[in-house]
């Protein structure tokens, strides 16, 4: 197979999927995870939030840098899969004041997540004050708006926006433009539903010195178009052709400082909540040592949305 990254985009799907490793098996009547952890709202508290990692039809669009797929069915959705998956887990997990219904996907691709099963959703989720799912802008439309007055909190949706630079973001195969993302925005804004928006640190094609100027640019325009909160994510690799990407110089993780970096000029706009995904993050391979010192950092800023104490390294600053 050609290290080379293909020009179409039908090209690039073929190579994306003959890059792919296992899929993980899945039970299609259980989430795949579940979870609450502590998030600051919007008025400023610290609020407990679930999380339910839904089980359900793989995304139609092949993201060179995703690996949710691996948590996905390659099968659609069979009506009431959902509401099962989300009773099971709300069963299971403490109380909390926002839900997140997260799906490797977009809520309201009906492959994924069959409109059938609103009313149902609806109703199990009574007495979030807010319920954040994730949607590509190609889905986001009047399914939004029927779910929105079927719920009881207040809708908020999370788009990938992943990045303002124009030529990486359609190198990165998602089919979204920038006037896309600020469409989807407006829709939003009009509809009074709220929007979060996801931010690559490094993706992929990006060198390494433009990296915290574009996590900037990307901020700033999230903003620009009415995100009222965006999640700073460290850009990884692990499904395949990230590493493909890597061996041909298009790709390597960010410095974990960079991400710092961002996060401190995103807090210094005081435009919106800013958090720094700690999900998936890996021990950095530059300076080991203040690793453990970095995230408890940035998990501070995560929950008082202020700038901690900088971490002091002689190891860095001797780089």
């Amino acid at each position: 197979m050609s290290l080379t990254y293909p020009e179409t985009q039908q090209d690039r799907d073929r190579w994306i999927l003959e890059r792919r490793r296992q899929r993980t098996t899945l039970n299609p009547r259980e989430p795949y995870a579940y979870f609450v952890e502590d998030e600051c709202s919007d008025s400023g508290e610290i609020v407990p939030v679930a999380t339910i990692l839904l089980t359900n039809a793989e995304c139609p669009f092949r993201c060179v840098m995703c690996d949710l797929w691996r948590n996905t069915l390659e099968e659609h959705t069979n009506a009431g899969a959902i509401p099962e998956q989300i009773e099971f887990a709300l069963a299971r997990l403490p109380r909390a004041s926002a839900l997140k219904l997260y799906n490797s996907g977009s809520f309201f691709d009906t492959r994924a997540i069959p409109p059938e099963d609103y009313s149902a959703i609806a109703g199990l989720i009574k007495g979030f004050g807010r319920v954040i799912v994730e949607c590509h802008p190609a889905f986001i439309g009047k399914l939004c708006l029927e779910f929105r007055d079927l719920i009881e909190g207040k809708l908020e949706i999370a788009i990938g926006l992943e990045t303002a630079h124009r030529e990486v973001l359609a190198k990165l195969n998602k089919r979204m433009t920038l006037e896309q993302f600020a469409g989807a925005a407006a829709f939003l804004g009009h509809s009074g539903i709220g929007l979060r928006a996801f931010v690559l640190v490094q993706p992929p094609f990006m060198a390494a010195d433009d990296a915290l100027e574009w996590a900037q640019r990307s901020l700033e325009y999230a903003f620009d178009h009415g995100a009222g909160a965006a999640t700073l994510i460290p850009t990884r690799g692990g499904n395949g052709a990230m590493e493909a990407l890597a061996a041909n110089g298009d790709f390597s993780p960010p410095d974990l400082r960079v991400v710092e970096m961002a996060m401190q000029y995103g807090l210094s706009l005081c435009r919106g909540r800013v958090f720094a995904d700690l999900w998936s993050l890996k021990r950095g391979v530059e300076c080991p040592g203040c690793f453990n010192e970095r995230v408890a950092r940035l998990r501070a800023m995560n929950l008082s949305q202020q700038l901690a104490e900088p971490v002091r390294c002689n190891a860095c600053e001797a780089a």
